[in-house]
């Protein structure tokens, strides 16, 4: 009992969140500005007013990421449970093509920007170009499922490279950390060497984690189905497919790896049993309940005492951000799709949130000479902007496809 009051203010905090969402969501129903627009602005208010009040503390933040953890699990397990699996393999051809054009330009435009236009050190730079190379996958994938189109081919291709640069964004990451120590020390002749041991290791998880899934899918997915579905309530099979999902995406993040990106397998499994995928009706509360969490928590992270000075180098940072994943989709999409389909995954594919932050959170957790807090302020306002302009130029497009799509066939 002695610990209640201690909860009470989280809780107090979380209900009114979670009310506060909803009322966004209804506010919003009928605007072409997207709920998440509003999620985002949510998150800062209450950032500010934590600040102007003296609540703002560690513990605050803390649970402010977890929920956020569990918003991005719920939402790219759905993602991926909502996939066709046959679909993705069908675009695998294709993706390597668009993920390996849209991460080098933002690779080499997001180290450009920070070492040459805002003289941040070689460290810093290189933290930055990594973090640009990523993409949040969960932005474009509620608008192509707004829109119906996620089944599409296009959509596929949407998921299947989104996924490769989260991969390579996380790769890039781990081979950054295991080098930090000696680009800070200056013994750069052990660099090649780290590298490549580095590599090798993180392939062999990536590998073995595959495998894992793999094998879950293949041998004991259906029979842990089947068995739960002998029980009632009927919300019981629900519940283990959620368990299931938690745990394969806690598994990827002690390999390593992201949350979501284990998230988004656990779905891809499940969406291979039709029967499985039955039970994804009572998982829509779930869904509605947390995702939210995950866009208030981009808003909260934005230190307001920053943002005046970090505007400049965010803007800075916000035109590598666009025209690297844009410009590298189109150059190497459009022999490929066409051209008004790359500058749809272009576009869809600009969004820089739970990746892209989680490189800089690495980075600013090695010190203020690693990641200082003005540039962690410039990211942040990078992810807000990316997250918040994306819908906003998706949605009237994808309807404008939509239209033209229809003209033709009649």
């Amino acid at each position: 009992m002695g610990g209640e009051p201690g909860h009470a203010p989280l809780l107090l905090l979380t209900g009114l969140l979670v009310a506060a969402a909803l009322f966004i969501k209804w506010a919003l129903r009928r605007s072409p500005v997207p709920a998440l627009v509003g999620f985002l602005a949510l998150g800062f208010l209450v950032r500010t007013a934590a600040e102007a009040s003296g609540l703002l503390s560690d513990q605050l933040m803390e649970n402010v990421r977890f929920l956020a953890d569990i918003g991005v699990v719920v939402l790219l397990f759905r993602v991926g449970l909502e996939s066709h699996f046959q679909g993705l393999l069908g675009q695998l051809r294709n993706a390597p093509g668009l993920w390996l054009g849209n991460v080098l330009l933002s690779g080499v435009l997001g180290y450009f920007a920070a070492r040459s236009l805002l003289g941040y050190s070689l460290l810093t730079s290189l933290y930055v170009a990594v973090a640009l190379t990523a993409t949040s996958v969960a932005i474009p994938v509620a608008i192509w499922r707004e829109s119906r189109k996620l089944r599409s081919e296009n959509g596929q291709l949407l998921l299947d490279t989104a996924e490769l640069d989260d991969v390579s964004a996380i790769l890039l990451m781990s081979l950054l950390f295991a080098v930090r120590p000696l680009l800070q020390s200056g013994e750069l002749e052990r660099i090649w060497s780290v590298i490549a041991s580095t590599g090798a290791l993180l392939m062999l998880k990536l590998v073995l984690f595959a495998t894992l899934c793999y094998a879950y899918a293949q041998f004991a997915e259906h029979r842990v189905t089947r068995f739960v579905e002998r029980f009632r309530p009927r919300a019981d099979p629900m519940l283990m497919l959620v368990a299931t999902g938690f745990i394969i995406a806690s598994v990827a993040g002690l390999f390593g790896f992201s949350v979501a990106l284990g998230a988004f397998f656990a779905g891809l499994i499940y969406s291979r049993d039709p029967e499985a995928v039955l039970v994804n009706k009572p998982f829509v509360v779930l869904y509605e309940l947390f995702t939210p969490f995950f866009f208030i928590a981009i808003g909260f992270r934005i230190d307001p005492q920053l943002v005046m000075a970090a505007w400049g180098p965010g803007l800075v940072l916000l035109t590598a951000a666009i025209v690297g994943k844009l410009g590298g989709t189109v150059l190497a999409g459009a022999a490929r799709v066409g051209w008004m389909a790359s500058v749809l995954l272009g576009i869809s594919m600009i969004p820089r949130a739970e990746i892209a932050m989680i490189v800089i959170g690495h980075g600013q957790a090695a010190g203020e000479e690693v990641i200082p807090s003005s540039v962690y302020a410039a990211m942040v306002l990078v992810s807000v902007a990316t997250c918040t302009l994306t819908p906003l130029i998706l949605r009237p497009l994808l309807r404008r496809d939509d239209q033209s799509a229809d003209e033709s066939a009649s």
